[in-house]
């Protein structure tokens, strides 16, 4: 780091060298002046501000975001700055996109798929049901074409999306109630984003949307009848078993990669070195995100038993799995029949998925299998 930055000094004040000779020509007077405001500007503080979906101090998502902000101040020397808000100031937990591209703040951090009201072509970097998980979406995201297909997707709302983080595979969410069979579904009111809520409507569930500091007062009022949020890296410390205590594993989001938002224009302004750095400093936090989210979900499942007896484990019945199958399916299909770049990026990660899985199944797969007590 130290070395790093020592680099980035030399090669501002080389600049300034570069820029003095130039103008040799102008006599040693003007070379004088212009000396300390070449200087100023290569030394030019750049303040930007983000808005974040997450409450002040959430865990893990809230500090991917201030990780990504401290290792930019110290990669720049201090030459750029980031400061957070979080959803408790700007109050607007799903108006991230909005306020990006409008410049009222540079940067964002939030999850794709809540966009998809906006632009269905987002909810496919985060995460899709019976899809990717995390180690095939990122090969897919950095050397199968998935961040060329993002870009084209966001350069009409005037961001650049990067990955900003990963969950691994989520649970399938806390129920009230058990569910046995299709009919339990009918009329259940469910918090889940993404494609999804698109599959659980399709089965009779009422879907919607919720900010994640109003989960649990929802969840206790009745509002909902059961939600999913992330897994046991986080959901444990929200309370939910307190009152849905069933806890089914899961299907719909295998590998939720969260986001970064930059405005693009403002982002096409800093300079080059700035922008390497910003662009390290995110990749960076959504890796140490995915490791940190992974180890809590493993400690914390460690304790389930001792410490939460309440929670009841159950995994969907084949039946109604198999039925979230086919509706997805049918989904998939109507979505790309009617919009060539969905059916484009669905391809190419169906494509990407299939090279993949294969490597997943002879690796990881069979090692498991192999070796699992």
């Amino acid at each position: 780091m130290k070395h790093y930055k020592q680099v980035l000094k030399l090669l501002a004040g080389a600049a300034v060298v570069a820029s003095l000779l130039a103008v040799g020509a102008c006599g040693q007077k003007e070379q004088q002046a212009a000396a300390p405001e070449q200087a100023a500007a290569a030394q030019e503080k750049i303040v930007w501000k983000l808005a974040q979906t997450w409450g002040t101090g959430f865990p893990i998502f809230g500090d991917a975001v201030i990780k990504m902000a401290d290792m930019v101040n110290k990669m720049s020397g201090g030459q750029m700055e980031i400061r957070i808000d979080s959803a408790n100031k700007h109050k607007a937990a799903f108006g991230i996109l909005d306020m990006v591209k409008a410049g009222q703040y540079e940067m964002g951090h939030s999850a794709s798929y809540y966009w998809k009201g906006k632009d269905a072509n987002t909810m496919f970097f985060s995460t899709m049901p019976f899809g990717m998980i995390a180690p095939e979406q990122y090969a897919w995201f950095y050397y199968g074409g998935g961040m060329e297909l993002m870009k084209q997707v966001y350069d009409k709302h005037g961001v650049y999306s990067f990955p900003g983080g990963n969950t691994g595979n989520q649970m399938g969410g806390w129920f009230r109630k058990e569910i046995n069979t299709l009919d339990d579904l009918q009329g259940l009111k469910m918090r889940i984003p993404g494609f999804a809520g698109e599959v659980l409507a399709k089965l009779g569930v009422v879907v919607t949307n919720i900010a994640p500091g109003e989960l649990y007062t929802a969840l206790e009022r009745g509002t909902i009848d059961a939600l999913e949020w992330v897994g046991p890296s986080l959901d444990l410390n929200m309370g939910f078993q307190k009152i849905a205590p069933y806890y089914y594993t899961g299907w719909h989001e295998p590998a939720t990669e969260l986001q970064f938002m930059v405005n693009k224009e403002a982002f096409d302004a800093l300079p080059a070195n700035l922008q390497e750095i910003l662009t390290i400093a995110m990749q960076y936090a959504a890796y140490d995100m995915y490791a940190r989210s992974y180890h809590d979900s493993a400690v914390n499942w460690a304790s389930i038993e001792s410490e939460y007896p309440e929670v009841k484990i159950r995994t969907f019945p084949p039946e109604i799995i198999a039925a979230m199958k086919q509706a997805n399916e049918e989904l998939l299909a109507e979505s790309a029949a009617a919009d060539p770049v969905f059916k484009e990026i669905l391809e190419s990660q169906n494509a990407y998925m299939k090279i993949a899985r294969k490597w997943t199944e002879i690796s990881d797969y069979a090692y498991l299998k192999d070796n699992l007590e």
